[in-house]
């Protein structure tokens, strides 16, 4: 996508994405970039075998906040947005596979839960990947329980705060960014120990608020033994889609697409457009996967 193009649609959608708060998320964008493993820096190790661990310690990530202050906070970042280098934007192509994923990003006026959309899926037995922000676990903590019990999803790291991720204090859609490499280990790894002492092992990929990043503060992704993704397509336009516009942008997915949608405003359009768009994929062809299950 040219730069022309893609301040176009920021430009476009920019009014809705503020952040999930108000009916928002991350901006439009069909990215032709792939990254690979290579592309993101090894998980720390963990602690030694043998060491019996309290239900604290084993939730912790294995990277301390003042070793990644030390590591990475001279850094200096060279990319910023949805396709920073070292953020995962697509799937294999080689795969006739789409991967559904959708944000709860919790929040003021962030936390509702769109059951219909949770609904068809499961009527469909269709996977998808749930990106869950703490404070929407803390809003609805029996909802969250019923996700992560149920193995159609996979449940992933949308941050402590729902921020853009930055070591330098950058800004997306007025929604400032965390300002220095100590604010992304916290972004990352407060709802990283949370999901990992109720999930009972470690999330393995992380969104950002509003999917942008830099590349330093990917790393740190990567550090923490998470993997840091974007989106190939936008599904509902930070939840302010109508259901024909859902429709419209899901049924374009190509072979390896990751679609970003939103599980927290009910009332959009979302749930509408996605049970009217997977019968078409499904007809045509594609099948969808949670992201752990792409190979």
């Amino acid at each position: 996508m040219s730069l022309t193009r893609r301040a176009v649609i920021a430009a476009v959608v920019a009014a809705g994405l503020a952040g999930c708060d108000a009916r928002s998320g991350s901006a439009s964008a069909s990215l032709a970039k792939r990254t690979t493993p290579s592309d993101i820096e090894p998980p720390s190790r963990a602690p030694r075998a043998g060491r019996r661990a309290t239900p604290e310690a084993a939730a912790a990530p294995a990277l301390t906040r003042a070793a990644a202050v030390a590591r990475y906070g001279s850094a200096r970042p060279s990319g910023w947005g949805f396709d920073a280098p070292g953020v995962l934007t697509a799937l294999p192509p080689s795969q006739r596979a789409i991967a559904l994923t959708f944000d709860a990003c919790g929040g003021p006026g962030g936390s509702g839960y769109d059951q219909d959309l949770i609904g068809f899926l499961r009527s469909r037995k269709v996977p998808a990947t749930l990106f869950i922000n703490s404070r929407w676990i803390d809003a609805r903590p029996a909802d969250f329980r019923e996700l992560a019990a149920d193995p159609l999803f996979e449940i992933a790291n949308h941050g402590t705060r729902h921020r853009p991720l930055s070591v330098s204090g950058r800004s997306a859609y007025g929604i400032p960014g965390t300002r220095d490499a100590g604010e992304v280990y916290d972004e990352v790894a407060g709802n990283h120990s949370k999901l990992t002492r109720l999930l009972g092992r470690p999330p393995r990929y992380f969104r950002s608020g509003t999917a942008y990043y830099d590349d330093v503060a990917s790393r740190i992704v990567g550090a923490l033994g998470e993997r840091p993704v974007s989106f190939t397509v936008n599904g509902d336009g930070g939840a302010t889609f109508t259901a024909e516009q859902v429709n419209t942008a899901v049924v374009a997915a190509g072979p390896g697409s990751i679609v970003i949608g939103h599980m927290n405003q009910p009332t959009g359009g979302t749930a509408e457009g996605i049970a009217t768009a997977v019968p078409r994929l499904l007809a045509s062809g594609h099948r969808f996967v949670r992201l752990s299950d792409a190979r």
